[in-house]
């Protein structure tokens, strides 16, 4: 039973056995059966009353265990969470670093580089000095030129310095073109002279100007240095060892 129907049906005993009672009893009997029934009932509810209090609280033990380890599992998984983005930020921050210093490392040498073939190129100027030596390579880079041109009219531009020197031996340069080749190239030194800054060499035209060839001791050194810059960088820097092919 329900402890309200409970209570009614004793309600409804102790009424009629009051009544029972008072017929067969005097009133101090009856009184006394009729407390010893309320102790009863007293009794009953306090019991029924402690119990619902015990299930109340093992309820609310059970409700408030769930929610700590709910909000428990909340908390840990928020932490995980914010650990993985410090640790995230973290290597972004260190592959920022390694980058911002491997570039830094490449633009040193690189720039090193730059002033060893810009020393060289300074250093271009002192081929000059050795007259003989340097009338022999203009008259090489001439015939080089020739050979490249193929042409049969051709201006030769050279440093005002040079002229004399290119004079002297641009004749001959085209006779070892013509027995090379059998090509008779007609050759004048052009009137306009190489830039007061060139380091010597020369440059050849044809067809009207349409055709140019940079033969100068810069574009030489470029080329050679474009060439060589692998075993440049292998001997200044040492072998990269990121690097699995040499060709």
């Amino acid at each position: 039973w329900r402890s309200h129907d409970k209570v009614v049906f004793l309600k409804t005993e102790i009424r009629s056995l009051y009544i029972l009672l008072k017929m067969a009893l005097s009133d101090e009997e009856v009184e006394k059966q009729i407390n010893q029934m309320k102790r009863f009932i007293e009794q009953e509810a306090r019991e029924k009353a402690d119990e619902i209090l015990v299930k109340a609280e093992e309820e609310f033990n059970i409700e408030k265990g769930r929610l700590i380890q709910s909000e428990k599992i909340k908390i840990d998984n928020y932490y995980d969470r914010k650990e993985k983005q410090v640790e995230l930020q973290r290597k972004i921050q260190h592959s920022t670093l390694l980058n911002q210093a491997r570039l830094a490392v490449l633009k040193a040498k690189d720039d090193h580089i730059k002033r060893i073939l810009e020393e060289s190129r300074m250093k271009l100027r002192e081929v000059t000095k050795d007259v003989p030596h340097y009338q022999q390579l203009l008259k090489d880079l001439i015939t080089q030129g020739l050979y490249q041109l193929l042409e049969t009219e051709v201006v030769i531009r050279c440093r005002k310095q040079d002229y004399q020197l290119v004079k002297a031996v641009y004749a001959s340069a085209g006779v070892l073109f013509k027995s090379g080749t059998g090509i008779d190239c007609k050759l004048s030194i052009d009137t306009e002279f190489l830039s007061t800054e060139s380091c010597g060499g020369v440059d050849l035209f044809a067809k009207g100007g349409k055709i140019k060839l940079t033969n100068t001791l810069e574009s030489r050194l470029e080329l050679l240095s474009g060439q060589m810059l692998p075993d440049i960088r292998t001997t200044l820097f040492g072998a990269n060892p990121s690097r699995h092919f040499t060709d």
